[in-house]
């Protein structure tokens, strides 16, 4: 138990710094499907698309 609280204190920038990018990502993730599914919802873009024309958002 001490070597692991002795590692977690001389390595502590190696485990949270990728802990933040994963839990970044997946927040990212996250709000892009919550604004995708507003946009899927919003009247201003139910319209249908003409033929040959696509969609230009991301």
């Amino acid at each position: 138990m001490v070597n692991f609280v002795q590692a977690v204190r001389d390595y502590w920038v190696h485990i949270l710094c990728p802990m933040g990018f994963v839990i970044g990502c997946y927040l990212d993730r996250r709000n892009d499907e919550k604004l995708s599914a507003f946009r899927n919802k919003s009247m201003l873009f139910k319209r249908e698309l003409k033929p040959g024309e696509e969609v230009t958002w991301r």
